[in-house]
């Protein structure tokens, strides 16, 4: 039970926290492409984000229950080494956009976001990048983290306020009209309407509510007791003599 919990977040973070609603928003010079830039974000996650994870979940399902490391499990060969490569550049980006808004409000913080020198500020941000850096080494699980993630951040700013926002906008008849609030899949408001109510109690009730308890235990309960701080490989399989 505690696993299908998890693993819903797991699956709210998949999509919600690779389409990058919040950080695209925040960082982007020019606002009003916002709807251009986050389909591609859209088409990126739909095409790439998510049938790699299923085509992995397939294959190493059962493993997966208890080893977050998919890489670990992958057999070494030269296209898993690959994906490693990959994998690592594909985290020093995330880092980077990910951590954007956290930057700003330091650089503001600390009144050197006016300064046109990169130097400065790259420096400004190792305050910053240390502790996160730091943190990652000491706590490597990366599974529950994903999953606190979806269940505290994602399920909120992905799901929750925008259905909220959409239903509130459109709440009156004349709102309804003057902008066209249907689609051509879920017909009149009331579909959509409904549509908009399952979304914001499912995400909330398993995604935020029993997800936080899920991620809890993994990680106080599993992680931290079996493989405890500073794990040399986490969840690496045995190595054969």
């Amino acid at each position: 039970m505690v696993l299908y919990f998890t693993g819903a977040t797991n699956i709210l973070y998949t999509f919600g926290g690779h389409a990058v609603t919040v950080e695209i928003m925040h960082a982007m010079w020019k606002p009003q492409k916002f709807k251009l830039i986050y389909l591609i974000a859209t088409i990126y996650v739909l095409t790439l984000t998510l049938p790699s994870a299923s085509a992995v979940y397939w294959a190493f399902g059962d493993a997966l229950l208890t080893h977050s490391n998919a890489l670990a499990l992958l057999p070494k060969t030269r296209f898993r080494d690959a994906a490693v490569i990959l994998m690592l550049i594909h985290q020093f980006i995330t880092f980077g956009f990910a951590c954007t808004p956290l930057y700003f409000v330091w650089e503001k913080f600390i009144r050197v976001h006016e300064t046109k020198s990169l130097f400065k500020r790259a420096m400004a941000r190792l305050p910053v990048v240390i502790p996160i850096w730091f943190l990652a080494i000491i706590f490597p699980f990366f599974g529950p983290i994903n999953s606190t993630v979806g269940s505290l951040l994602v399920s909120f700013t992905v799901y929750i306020i925008p259905a909220l926002a959409h239903m509130l906008t459109f709440a009156s008849p004349s709102a309804r009209e003057c902008c066209g609030a249907t689609t051509v899949i879920l017909g009149k408001w009331v579909s959509l309407y409904c549509t908009n109510i399952f979304v914001v109690a499912w995400v909330f009730i398993v995604g935020f509510g029993f997800g936080e308890v899920g991620k809890a235990w993994s990680i106080l309960y599993i992680k931290l007791t079996l493989f405890g701080l500073f794990t040399k490989c986490y969840q690496c399989p045995p190595h054969k003599a």
